[in-house]
């Protein structure tokens, strides 16, 4: 299964057949449906339409049809009946001129300051007439089942580009966790030592009068709580296994932004933990290296389904 893209923007128009010939050889236009579907990154499913009258029955079926393919993100979708008679003047019918003529002047003889109709609106009228009102159901239900085509391959294609990063930053942080497991022994032997060149300092300075085997004691206790202090294997464990799962998911595909959200977070505990238990400098630049990989992850996991 394809990792999925919250981002991403699809349209088409419905290509209406073509109609008979009228007495120039011409084909009389007709009304011509055009929809687009725009996605945004969002924490649950946002379905909002923006409708024609012609289209406003429809709106029901189009949210089962979105709700079906599409789980999380912000989702417009955008339809238009647009009218093909750019540059073409539609002739009224002598029958239609005199039906208008009649209405008018009834309308006149009870609103005398009604303004009478311009050329314009009878026109517009004559285009009303030679086009009558259609039901456009299932040419938007088909064109709808188009878009989301194009909308969920687009998507598709989004998320193949998010995962290739997320397996790049995934690799980037093993490296990292490398270099940081041999750092943890070299620090508590040094730090021991270190103990133990103070506690014969101390034994130099008593010239043998104080409790060697005391002091040593608590030199080697001081070693042993500072190792414990520092030791930040568990923490790299865990970072081990998060990053297991995350790559194991994102190999899997599917639905799974919400559960790359939360392991991001617990990346970001374990850097933080790795940072604040920082011994060396070289541990403390391995710590804010790795809290900008996941940064950068965490950006892109906010886009992914």
């Amino acid at each position: 299964m394809s990792v999925y893209s919250m981002t991403g923007y699809a349209s088409a128009q419905h290509n209406p057949a073509k109609e008979a010939l009228d007495g120039e050889g011409k084909s009389p236009a007709s009304p011509r449906l055009g929809m687009e579907i725009r996605a945004v990154n969002s924490r649950f499913l946002d379905l909002s339409f923006r409708l024609p009258e012609e289209l406003r029955a429809c709106e029901p079926a189009l949210r089962e049809k979105l709700g079906a393919r599409l789980k999380r993100g912000k989702v417009e979708l955008r339809a238009a009946i647009e009218s093909t008679t750019t540059n073409v003047v539609t002739e009224p019918s002598t029958r239609l001129l005199q039906r208008l003529n009649a209405i008018q002047d009834n309308v006149k003889a009870w609103l005398p300051t009604a303004q009478p109709l311009s050329v314009a609106d009878v026109i517009h009228l004559a285009v009303d007439e030679s086009h009558p009102g259609k039901d456009w159901q299932a040419e938007a239900l088909q064109l709808a089942d188009d878009v989301l085509n194009a909308l969920m391959a687009a998507r598709e294609r989004e998320g193949a580009r998010l995962a290739v990063m997320l397996f790049d930053r995934i690799k980037q942080l093993r490296a990292l966790a490398t270099q940081a497991e041999p750092l943890i022994p070299l620090l508590v032997a040094q730090q021991r030592q270190r103990f133990l060149d103070r506690w014969a300092q101390a034994m130099e300075l008593t010239d043998g009068q104080a409790n060697s085997d005391m002091a040593q004691d608590r030199a080697l206790t001081e070693a042993t709580t500072f190792a414990i202090r520092i030791d930040v294997a568990e923490e790299l464990t865990r970072l081990a296994s998060h990053l297991d799962e995350l790559e194991r998911l994102v190999k899997k595909g599917g639905d799974i932004g919400k559960r790359l959200d939360f392991l991001i977070q617990e990346l970001h505990r374990e850097a933080n933990t790795l940072g604040s238990k920082s011994a060396a400098l070289e541990l403390t630049h391995i710590s804010v290296d790795m809290k900008v990989l996941i940064e950068q992850m965490r950006e892109q996991v906010q886009n992914i389904e």
